[in-house]
């Protein structure tokens, strides 16, 4: 895994692909949305396999472009951080973000990466 990358630099990147491991020990790989807020990278799901994945083992692996790297993914609790957070991503993604927030429901985990 490369070194963490350069948020600012990766900003404007609308998707990105999360690792994770499944259960079985198979690795599930998940087309994700990313904000980048305080030069810090963020991830969010709703009730997902792959979010489930990420409470049992913390540890995944980020792909941006042809480059990948390893990092935690620490749940965000604190209301503050995540109504700032989901304002970024709506003001990211706009009416897409809006709509998806059915699927996603009322408290969808919000995830910083943070290197391993």
């Amino acid at each position: 895994a490369a070194e963490p990358p350069d948020w600012n630099a990766v900003a404007d990147v609308d998707t990105v692909s999360v690792v994770t491991t499944n259960p079985d020990g198979s690795l599930r790989h998940t087309t994700v949305w990313l904000v980048v807020v305080a030069g810090r990278g963020y991830l969010r799901t709703g009730s997902t396999s792959w979010g489930a994945n990420v409470e049992r083992d913390p540890a995944v692996k980020l792909l941006i472009g042809d480059a990948e790297y390893a990092f935690r993914a620490d749940s965000v609790e604190a209301e503050d951080e995540r109504a700032r957070l989901t304002a970024a991503f709506n003001e990211k993604y706009g009416w897409s973000d809006t709509l998806m927030g059915w699927f996603r429901g009322a408290h969808p985990m919000i995830l910083r990466l943070a290197s391993l």
